[in-house]
């Protein structure tokens, strides 16, 4: 039975995890944790706060020890505990530093009340692959790291979920403190939580001191301060005063700053002052470059043909592209198979089946089934005609081709009689700020969503 100890079981344990639940539950409630005791049947898990360990205790305690036990093979009870200090002085029995737990107090008058996430120190320029899919970005990033403040402010990376927009943001923090400078990562919710903190415990000046004070402010998942009123005027009053006195802004998000519905246009206005970079899903060779890199961190040799299935199989993040290697390794380890297709084919079934994603619809089957759904001609959608049923349709087809084609703005203003990107931005935006309460428009969606479905299918 192979030795664990509490550190190596739960690193692995997060590796699975990460597959399982969003981006921003893992990085808001169980990036920050680390395995602290393991008795043979028992896992204690050490949170930073009170809060946090409440929380997975309450929320995510059942799916934890199911991952676990899946790892180990037998049943495992699992505790959050807080911890809030890593003594790296006094090592334990493994030689792997221990952790010493302090009681947890709340004191909002003192500054580390208001703490960012920890930056991850693996998370470096040169550790991060380039491509073709993410050269603008990381220049950007190189460039803001050798002058922050001065190249590009703010500097607004944009891609879908698990492209890399992290691995910059602790780079280029990672860079900063490197270079003397104070830094603060924080997520959308962080900032949520420290600004509501801030004002129910009359410590608003607190929260202004620390956010407006550092020379690096690193804020990811932007996205999720739409339609947070306050939030967005705390955060417009923090970019404003920083800007100003040429601190460095670095902002992610998993869109476009024109495609945050709900967001303050003067927000939006601010995010697109400086530079804006997107990162696009990495291509066949960047897969393979960052599957080779990330094997030799892993100090193992993948064969060709595995190699060739992972960069194949694994298309769309390079999160879920790491992951899939993270349990192919602890899977070969723990069982003791060798590095090989079947070994990999058998550790990854579940994941390969996932990822077997029916390819995005045509734009001419979305165009043809919403022009049969209004009874409309393709050139009468494509027209400057502005009837009800018109405007409906655009609504309509515009949606589907962006969330479900694929398409740029640019090319569906291209398909839809040459219009502006910004009109067909406008038009989704109305979409998606008017879905959640506009039943038709959700049934009409759904109506063709199903029309193109049965058409693909026959």
């Amino acid at each position: 039975m192979k030795t664990w100890t509490p550190e190596h079981l739960w690193e692995v344990t997060l590796g699975s995890l990460e597959l399982q639940v969003s981006r921003p539950s893992f990085s808001t409630w169980l990036k920050q944790t680390i395995g602290i005791s393991w008795d043979g049947s028992s896992l204690v898990v050490g949170a930073h706060s009170s809060f946090v360990a409440e929380w997975l205790e309450k929320r995510m305690s059942v799916l934890v020890e199911e991952a676990v036990s899946k790892i180990v093979a037998f049943p495992v009870d699992v505790r959050f505990k807080v911890v809030t200090s890593f003594d790296a002085s006094q090592p334990s029995e493994s030689g792997i530093p221990s952790i010493t737990p302090r009681p947890h107090t709340i004191n909002m008058s003192n500054e580390s009340s208001f703490l960012g996430t920890k930056l991850n120190t693996k998370y470096t320029l040169s550790s991060f692959v380039v491509g073709t899919s993410n050269q603008l970005a990381y220049a950007a990033a190189v460039a803001v790291s050798s002058r922050p403040g001065k190249a590009y402010n703010p500097l607004f990376l944009h891609s879908g979920v698990g492209l890399g927009k992290t691995h910059l943001l602790h780079a280029i923090g990672n860079e900063s403190v490197g270079n003397g400078l104070s830094c603060l990562y924080v997520t959308s919710e962080q900032f949520t939580n420290d600004f509501i903190t801030s004002i129910q415990t009359k410590q608003t000046k607190s929260f202004r001191d620390r956010y407006r004070s550092i020379d690096v402010l690193l804020v990811d998942d932007v996205q999720f301060f739409r339609g947070k009123d306050s939030i967005q005027e705390g955060f417009f009053h923090t970019f404003n005063d920083l800007h100003n006195s040429d601190r460095q802004i670095v902002i992610a998000s998993d869109r476009p700053s024109g495609d945050l519905s709900l967001l303050e246009d003067r927000l939006k206005s601010r995010l697109e002052w400086g530079l804006s970079a997107e990162m696009d899903r990495p291509d066949w060779e960047t897969r393979v470059a960052i599957l080779q890199k990330k094997a030799g961190v892993l100090g193992i040799t993948l064969p060709d043909d595995v190699l060739n299935m992972l960069s194949q199989t694994f298309l769309h993040s390079i999160r879920q592209l790491e992951g899939a290697l993270n349990r192919l390794h602890a899977f070969s380890d723990l069982t003791q198979r060798p590095m090989s297709l079947t070994t990999a084919q058998h550790a990854l079934a579940d994941l390969m089946s996932l990822n077997q994603h029916p390819s995005p619809p045509s734009t001419s089957e979305v165009l043809l089934q919403v022009c049969a759904l209004y009874d409309i001609s393709l050139a009468s959608l494509a027209s400057k005609k502005r009837t009800k049923a018109l405007t409906q349709a655009r609504r309509t087809v515009i949606y589907l081709l962006r969330e479900d084609g694929q398409c740029t703005l640019t090319a569906i203003g291209h398909l839809l009689g040459g219009r502006d990107h910004t009109t067909i931005r406008h038009m989704y935006n109305q979409v998606v700020s008017q879905m959640p309460s506009d039943q038709l428009l959700q049934k009409d969606i759904r109506t063709a969503r199903d029309a193109i479905a049965t058409s693909a299918a026959g």
